[in-house]
């Protein structure tokens, strides 16, 4: 899927406006797009144009308050850099994307495996490991899935080993006891939902 990162938004010739469609924009992006902060973020040459791409959708989406949907295009941004081996501005997309998670609405147990996973790979490892302790300490509280256990276990012992890698889910959890019945593999054909552990294993494997 990373090879089609430069196919996920449309960009603006003129303004440098970016969205997933650009025949349909919020009703503030013209004033965000107008604005100094955007026009400066545009001709940052430093960084690559598609990372700009995601980052000025971004700007965009956090100035109109959807800051969840910015954190994820910031992301975005970070796996570009990581692609090209900006190590550095990698690591700070991902501190500026784990900013607009906290800053947004109450999280959910999938954005708060991310944004340890996302902690983690920019080395900041105390904030990583508190973050993770706090989901350790919230699921002895609660019936929780047990997937969410085994990644949150994954990311503390990577961790404490200072490994900034990507990882799979698969690596966190146990094998299945038996391979699923050919009609489990039928009804995830049909579309019926992925579940958490499905998101957990499709955002990490993007990393």
């Amino acid at each position: 899927m990373r090879s089609t990162m430069p196919r996920w938004l449309q960009q603006c010739p003129s303004c440098g406006y970016s969205a997933p469609n650009i025949t349909r924009a919020h009703p503030a992006a013209a004033q965000a797009v107008a604005a100094a902060p955007f026009r400066a973020l545009m001709a940052e040459a430093s960084y690559p144009p598609l990372a700009r791409r995601f980052l000025g959708w971004a700007h965009v989406l956090e100035e109109t308050g959807a800051m969840h949907a910015a954190a994820e295009a910031t992301l975005h941004a970070a796996w570009v850099a990581d692609d090209l081996g900006l190590e550095e501005l990698a690591r700070h997309w991902r501190l500026e994307a784990v900013a607009l998670w906290r800053g947004g609405p109450p999280l959910d147990q999938e954005q708060t495996v991310r944004i340890i996973d996302a902690l983690r790979r920019a080395e900041a490892w105390e904030d990583a490991a508190a973050t993770a302790e706090g989901v350790v300490s919230g699921l002895r509280r609660e019936e929780a899935a047990e997937a969410v256990a085994e990644v949150v276990g994954l990311e503390l012992r990577l961790i404490a080993a200072r490994d900034t890698g990507r990882h799979t889910v698969a690596s966190a959890l146990p094998p299945p006891a038996r391979r699923p019945h050919v009609t489990h593999q039928r009804a995830q054909a049909k579309g019926q939902g992925e579940g958490l552990l499905g998101k957990l294993r499709r955002w990490l494997r993007r990393g």
